[in-house]
């Protein structure tokens, strides 16, 4: 039975394309303020000092820095200058 027909292409997407650690990189770099919007829609405003597979860690003026789970995170922008 031939394959062919099947609407299925040959190649497959890749599982990871590593674009979210360039980009948490280049925050980090450039000092870029971030707002993070928890699951909950605690929002959160800092710089990004540091990243893994599992959490980010946010540094705040004048308040507790904060190790945040990703998997608690709605969506993390550039926060308006």
């Amino acid at each position: 039975m031939s394959s062919k027909g099947s609407g299925k292409s040959g190649t497959r997407a890749p599982e990871h394309t590593f674009e979210e650690a360039k980009y948490l990189k280049r925050l980090i770099e450039q000092q870029t303020p971030v707002l993070v919007k928890l699951s909950d829609n605690e929002e959160v405003t800092g710089v990004i000092e540091y990243y893994d597979a599992s959490f980010i860690r946010i540094t705040r003026h004048g308040e507790p820095n904060l190790f945040i789970f990703k998997h608690d995170i709605k969506y993390l922008i550039e926060a308006p200058a």
